[in-house]
């Protein structure tokens, strides 16, 4: 009923130019976008690194890329404690007399800790152990980021098992996705 009785405005002669020239630029990045994803894909397909952090649940394309690609190679760390140091994952231990605190590290790959916690969060949703994992750091007073962090420590240690045992995600009762 309202759709009979309304009207354009009296600079839809000036704006509508402008919206149609921005719908054309929406649709051809769109079009970069895929393009790009799919270079993207046959660069993770082509390592072994990438493809192996891909087929963790909830670590999708662009975070195992970015993930892959801040990491290079495994011979940069010398335990998996570092590499969870070095993408921002295992706060340091401040400890004096009675305070117990902990501080983030100076040293931190800023990219590879963000792709690092989205992929974390997102796997919370893929995979009900991490959801428990997540709702048990939650119950503990822990706020979002530092649950999500805890449990970002937690696939460091397994993507440095997965790593070193040059093994894929597993998981009883999950398919892995293929690329």
């Amino acid at each position: 009923a309202w759709q009979a009785g309304a009207s354009f405005s009296t600079e839809v002669e000036l704006v509508g130019p402008m919206i149609v020239a921005d719908a054309r630029r929406i649709l051809a990045l769109g079009v970069e976008i895929k393009a790009l994803e799919t270079r993207l894909e046959a660069l993770v397909r082509d390592s072994d690194l990438g493809r192996r952090i891909d087929s963790i649940p909830g670590f999708g394309l662009i975070c195992s890329a970015e993930l892959a690609g801040e990491i290079g190679t495994l011979e940069r760390f010398t335990q998996e404690g570092s590499l969870a140091m070095y993408v921002g994952m295992a706060p340091l231990d401040y400890q004096s007399g009675s305070t117990h605190r902990s501080r983030r590290p100076r040293q931190v790959n800023r990219h590879a800790k963000a792709a690092m916690m989205v992929g974390a969060a997102a796997h919370a949703h893929c995979c009900e152990q991490a959801a428990a994992y997540y709702a048990k750091k939650r119950s503990e007073g822990k706020a979002h980021n530092q649950a999500v962090r805890a449990l970002g420590r937690q696939l460091c240690r397994v993507l440095w098992s997965m790593l070193h045992g040059q093994r894929e995600y597993r998981l009883p009762g999950f398919e892995p996705k293929s690329i």
